[in-house]
């Protein structure tokens, strides 16, 4: 006799089982114990993952920067940048090498193939430097050694701007800025903090031009009797009374009045003091930024994150800080304000993604419940919560941080994550309908589809698989994107074949989910109890995550009652009647096009559809963009004016600019009657507010650089400025589409004559260069600039819709007065072109000699000797200065006028010189107003120069910028594409042993 099992066997074979289930079956209590582990690591990993905006690219570009100073622009790059880059090219790995050369500096950018690890490309370029100086023609007078270092794209951007203002002094609302600085910087997530709207303090030694030369003195002679009175010293120690004491001299400046008692010089019997020659006084340097919000000036902190470092933790203690200070260190009536927070949008993300996975959770079980019940369905619908879990924990285990790619990745998975469980619980119910002990049914069930659920998420993993080779920064950028995807999708594979069969071979039943009345009740108040609870705790401590959890439960627990009340019924009406009925309907359409001649037609049907959505999209192609459109969080309107132009001059321009965006945002149409409440709650009143706008900052000179075209500041940069319009959260905008306020401000902002305004909205993603822009490359900068003047004319003269703003990126009317020395005068007078320099650079700019710290203070303070500003500023006066000096023949003191040996001209100049891979290169750029399509805008200025503009032979034109960047990651995407198929194909012919299924599973690919 034959059992049944036997005759099974026989008919269908021996039972196909998967090793890995069978053990999580056998094993149910330790598979429910790591179940509860990863529960608990998950959860842990999610509160302690760092949360940041984008991902914090480390790419390996290095920055070398060369002060020279009193050298114009050509000398710049003939003596440093061109030895420095001759160097650098001769480097291995090396993929560009970009140089930008101004008056008494040199910048170059060295970037590396992404196989070359950050420090190594530090070690390189800092060899290749030190082998440039090592030439006999590299300057040996630096002011300071060459600067090579790693920048950090993600510590350049302040993550939040902190405003104060209020009737105080400049001086006392500087203290409570140092006071907000000290404090945020000893935060572990801070790197540095940025004081922005008030010049720096020092001492300023205004020296009389006709005294100093009276008393024969020079600067060196002021610098010297300063720093020889200026000092603590050690003097050894001292042995008394068996004791040994350390001897101090302690002479440093207390206050100002010492500073000008100094003695300068002994005439006779009189001596002459400091005082008597200069006005010396502490005060502020010459402003190199002004900050202002809504037109009103503010002292601004900008707050820059270290790397890797939690944004919202971040954001709460420096908030925590402000709440505890405001009051007591800072006074209450000092009025303190929060923009540009970067934390507000990650924490939308955050919260977004919590709220997929429990409307995925519970999407997932409303529909499943329709088919195996509720209990049944519980089991898939955990899939997504513990796939999340041990997402969380490998993406901690790897050091990466939850942003916003991380965030659009795990969201993508959501809807993925229930495949694998929802085949295996489906076929475990089938199993078990047949009678088969559960542990039985979950092994054949689930033996029987392992390798196609095994194969379908191979498949789709592998579809990703290529982004990981993407190049590039741009694949540096997305690279998180498909290793996210493809863990999520491997800890789902994992749930399925382990934690789900487990759990059912264990709790699934096959009869009804009716629940005796009593028990009902009594477990759904326990779970709606302690769901509140959590759900409370979640929303006193602001934790979204405690919030989902408890709002979870609550939902089971209603579930419960409605399930017994409402779904039971109406999932056995589902199955006994609706669903027959559909599949009967289904049966008998696909009889009906399985019969005679009909697959034929079905088949030429499918493909004259595919064939006229091709004919459709030649008729209305796609628009097509590298990223997608996005509402701005953020607009800036970024002002350029000639290099050369003084600060105070930008300052007037961006309070022009100001008055054009307040005209434009501050309008009856973006303005609502909010009630005015006091501390307790209590209606005091009513205001008009903007409900679109949060805040309008201004910011002038340094920091205001377009971050999204990768530019990176040096220096001050007088001439530049910034208006950041900063918008409320997307839930608080009544409707209103900031797109549109940006095409608003676009058309709105005229700008500055002479001036170049470009209002752009934040970029998303990683830097990259205009929309627009055409590079010419050439030997002689005359012709460079030339040739960029006729293109800016041809495209103007186009009138090439969408075009905003053309500019060139060098000016060459930046006006100047070289100094010309006659060397033959200056040999005879024994006059060095050194001393003509440093006597101008003095006078001028000052010198530095000392330092002066205000007790109680830990700053030290620069002691800066100049000319009064009567003689600054008067061409004549400076030339007609006398160079004093000891003669080394005669042993006498000598004054020579400068005139004597050196005469001025008045000119103009270029504002800098820049290079690209070893040749110059002058661009011409320019942002696309919104509402137009980059790509067709940039096509058509193609189009328009390839009909009408010649270019000279010696030069060389290319469109590049935004558009280099994405024809190149075009190209890799559709590379990727093919692979991604090519791979996908034979997975599908391995699983199937055969060409032909596959093509017709691939078909759908096409169709």
């Amino acid at each position: 006799m034959h059992s049944n099992e036997d005759i099974e066997k026989d008919l269908h074979g021996p039972e196909r089982q998967f090793a890995i289930t069978s053990w999580a079956v056998k094993n149910r209590t330790t598979v429910i114990v790591l179940t509860l582990l990863i529960c608990v690591m998950g959860i842990y990993s999610y509160i302690v993952m760092p949360k940041v905006s984008f991902p914090e690219v480390v790419t390996p570009e290095i920055y070398v920067g060369t002060p020279y100073n009193s050298s114009s622009v050509v000398d710049i790059e003939k003596l440093i940048t061109k030895p420095i880059e001759k160097e650098i090219n001769t480097i291995s790995g090396v993929d560009e090498i970009k140089s930008t050369s101004i008056p008494n500096y040199s910048i170059i950018d060295v970037k590396f193939n992404y196989d070359v690890t950050p420090t190594e490309a530090l070690r390189k370029v800092k060899d290749a430097v030190d082998k440039a100086r090592g030439d006999s023609n590299f300057p040996t007078d630096l002011p300071a050694e060459p600067n090579v270092f790693e920048m950090n794209f993600s510590e350049l951007m302040p993550v939040m701007n902190i405003n104060l203002s209020g009737d105080y002094p400049m001086e006392q609302l500087h203290e409570y800025a140092k006071h907000l600085e000290d404090r945020i910087e000893d935060l572990s997530e801070i790197n540095k903090v940025e004081i922005r709207g008030v010049p720096e303090r020092e001492v300023r030694v205004s020296l009389d031009l006709y005294q100093l030369e009276a008393l024969q003195l020079n600067f060196d002679d002021i610098g010297n009797a300063l720093r020889s009175e200026n000092l603590t010293m050690s003097g050894g120690d001292i042995l008394t009374t068996d004791q040994r004491r350390s001897v101090r001299i302690i002479g440093e400046f207390k206050d100002v009045a010492q500073i000008r008692d100094v003695v300068v010089k002994n005439e006779g019997q009189r001596e002459v003091r400091l005082g008597d020659i200069a006005e010396v006084t502490f005060g502020y340097k010459e402003p190199e930024s002004f900050a202002r919000e809504y037109g009103k000036s503010v002292v601004m902190l900008d707050v820059i994150k270290r790397a890797g470092e939690n944004l919202l933790d971040a954001s709460d203690k420096i908030n925590a800080i402000l709440k505890e200070d405001i009051g007591t260190a800072i006074p209450s009536d000092l009025t303190v304000t929060i923009t540009g927070d970067q934390s507000e949008q990650t924490r939308v993300s955050v919260d977004e993604l919590m709220n997929h996975i429990v409307l995925g959770v519970i999407l997932v079980v409303g529909v499943l419940m329709l088919f195996l019940g509720l209990r049944n369905a519980v089991f898939v619908g955990l899939a997504i919560p513990m796939s999340m879990f041990i997402s969380f924990t490998l993406l901690n285990l790897f050091g990466i941080s939850l942003n916003m790619m991380v965030l659009f990745a795990l969201i993508l998975a959501l809807g993925r994550l229930v495949d694998d469980g929802i085949v295996i619980v489906e076929n475990i119910y089938r199993h078990m309908t047949n009678g088969e002990p559960a542990m039985k049914a979950t092994r054949l069930a689930v033996g029987e589809v392992t390798m196609p659920i095994i194969a379908a998420t191979t498949a789709t993993v592998m579809v990703f698989v290529p982004l990981l080779f993407w190049p590039g920064i741009m694949g540096e950028f997305m690279s998180l994107m498909p290793i996210t995807f493809m863990i999520a999708l491997g800890s789902s594979l994992f749930v399925a074949l382990v934690v789900n069969p487990a759990l059912a071979s264990k709790f699934m039943k096959v009869e009804s989910d009716h629940m005796p009345t009593k028990r009902m009740w009594r477990t759904a108040a326990i779970m709606i109890v302690i769901g509140v609870i959590v759900a409370m705790l979640g929303g006193m401590a602001k934790s979204t995550f405690l919030f989902s959890i408890g709002s979870l439960t609550v939902f089971f627990g209603l579930m419960g009652v409605a399930n017994n009340k409402i779904f039971v019924p109406l999932t056995d009406r589902f199955q006994n009647k609706w669903l027959p009925a559909l599949e009967h309907r289904y049966e008998g359409f696909l009889r009906y096009a399985l019969s005679k001649h009909h697959p034929r037609t079905f088949l030429f049907g499918t493909f004259g559809l595919l064939l006229m959505a091709f004919v459709l999209l030649g008729v209305f192609p796609v628009k097509t963009l590298f990223f997608p459109t996005n509402e701005p969080q953020f607009i800036n309107a970024f002002i350029e004016a000639p290099i050369g132009t003084d600060i105070l001059k930008t300052d007037s321009i961006a309070r022009v600019v100001e008055a054009q965006v307040m005209k434009v945002i501050d309008v009856p149409e973006y303005k609502e009657v909010r009630e005015v409440k006091d501390e307790d709650g209590n209606v005091i009143g009513r205001d008009t507010v903007n409900f679109l706008v949060k805040s309008v900052i201004s910011q002038v000179g340094q920091g205001t650089s377009d971050p999204g075209t990768g530019e990176v500041d040096m220096g001050s940069t007088p001439h530049k400025a910034r208006v950041q319009i900063t918008f409320v959260k997307y839930a608080d905008r009544h409707g209103i589409n900031t797109n549109d306020v940006l095409e608003r401000l676009q058309n709105g902002v005229t700008g500055y004559p002479g001036v170049v305004t470009t209002v752009v909205k934040n970029a998303d993603g990683p830097p990259v260069g205009k929309p627009i822009n055409i590079e010419i490359r050439g030997k002689e900068i005359e012709g460079l600039l030339g040739v960029a003047d006729s293109v800016k004319k041809f495209i103007e003269e186009r009138n090439v819709p969408g075009v905003e703003a053309l500019r060139i990126d060098i000016d060459r009317a930046k006006p100047e007065m070289p100094i010309i020395i006659d060397r033959d005068k200056a040999r005879r007078l024994n006059v060095s072109t050194y001393a003509v320099a440093d006597a101008i650079r003095t006078a001028l700019f000052g010198k530095e000699v000392s330092t002066f710290r205000v007790e109680g203070d830990d700053d030290d303070y620069e002691i800066n000797v100049r000319l009064k500003d009567d003689y600054r500023y008067d061409a004549q006066q400076l030339m007609d200065m006398r160079i004093t000096f000891r003669d080394m023949l005669s042993g006498q003191i000598r004054q020579v006028p400068i005139s004597a040996v050196a005469h001025e001209e008045y000119g103009s100049t270029f504002s800098a010189i820049k290079r690209k891979d070893l040749d110059r290169v002058v661009t011409v750029s320019s942002n696309v107003i919104a509402g137009y399509n980059n790509n067709e805008v940039v096509q058509q200025i193609k189009d328009e120069m390839a009909a009408g503009f010649n270019v000279p032979d010696q030069f060389n034109l290319r469109f590049t910028g935004e558009q280099e960047d994405q024809a190149k990651d075009m190209n890799f995407l559709m590379m990727a594409f093919l692979v991604a198929i090519f791979v996908v194909f034979l997975i599908i012919v391995a699983q199937f042993n055969s060409i032909s299924y596959p093509l017709i599973v691939m078909s759908t690919v096409i169709f």
